[in-house]
């Protein structure tokens, strides 16, 4: 792992709104984005299906339905594309998208899109699903592929919410070369965000690496989907040398509307990787994690 600049990430604590039109939409977007880069942002972190306040825009009959909601949003699927791709190369920055439920032939899937100042750099699409995804609303696991986005201050992957409960992803993540795994969330409860939270704190100390959690807060109620939401942004790192004792970077105010910033240190991670208390990261990537019939690729991208 070579040792790179520092990294300014901004997590967002964001709401789900609802708009008149997809123009509304658009201004409120850039001015988040706006908001995160007036702090000399490298990357920004929006959460898991913040991309669902665009229900808002249709007929009352379509928001309110669990699955035209779904095929609805495929129309905007590509204005989203392009508006928050425009934003990143304006602001010269990467956006770790909220994410969208994407249509692939018969069924739904969870993406999580990447911007960069060049564009859409790629993708990541969640593996886990929740009981309401799979049961109640028909979202489907995506294959079990992962990316890796690299640029010239590191690299980083993408777990989303329910994902970051679970060590294989990041584990196979890390062992490609990731410094950082982001954690997109959307929860309804503190025992939702909280499970997030304690994997996420897990995934930094099994592979001494950064986590940077975004969560939706506060209440949609003309969402079925995401009517109801508790969050909080945070940065976690492994409780080792010359890190927090606790392994808490930074917390934001639960359910507060707002960016919580960090600059990560990645040279730091190289000192408690190689000079640590003790090697977790050296000893778990010793180990084989596998999905039962199921074969794991990591793809790569650079921004």
């Amino acid at each position: 792992m070579a040792i790179s600049r520092p990294l300014k990430v901004a997590a967002a604590q964001y709401p789900i709104t609802a708009f008149s039109d997809v123009e509304s939409w658009k201004t409120h977007v850039e001015m988040w984005v706006q908001q995160a880069c007036t702090e000399n942002t490298d990357l920004l972190v929006f959460p898991e299906y913040g991309a669902m306040e665009l229900v808002s825009v249709f007929p009352e009959i379509i928001q309110r339905d669990l699955h035209k909601q779904l095929h609805a949003l495929q129309e905007l699927l590509p204005v989203f594309i392009e508006t928050i791709s425009g934003l990143a190369k304006q602001f010269q920055c990467t956006i770790v998208s909220p994410s969208f439920p994407v249509k692939l032939t018969d069924h739904f899937v969870n993406r999580t899109h990447v911007f960069s100042p060049k564009g859409l750099v790629g993708h990541q699409d969640k593996w886990f699903m929740t009981r309401f995804e799979n049961e109640e609303w028909g979202i489907t696991a995506g294959k079990k592929e992962l990316s890796l986005f690299t640029a010239d201050w590191g690299s980083f992957g993408i777990q989303t919410c329910y994902d970051a409960e679970f060590g294989i992803g990041s584990h196979h993540l890390c062992k490609a070369g990731a410094q950082l795994i982001v954690a997109p969330s959307c929860t309804e409860t503190i025992r939702g965000a909280t499970r997030v939270h304690i994997g996420a704190r897990a995934r930094a100390l099994e592979n001494q690496c950064y986590v940077a959690v975004s969560q939706t807060v506060g209440n949609a109620e003309w969402s079925p989907a995401v009517d109801i939401n508790y969050g909080q942004a945070a940065f976690y790192s492994t409780p080792d040398t010359g890190m927090p004792e606790e392994g808490i970077l930074a917390t934001g105010i639960p359910q507060r509307e707002n960016w919580l910033f960090h600059e990560l240190d990645f040279g730091a991670l190289l000192t408690v990787r190689n000079e640590g208390q003790v090697f977790n990261f050296n000893d778990s990537v010793r180990t084989d994690q596998v999905v039962e019939g199921e074969t794991i690729l990591v793809k790569r991208y650079f921004l």
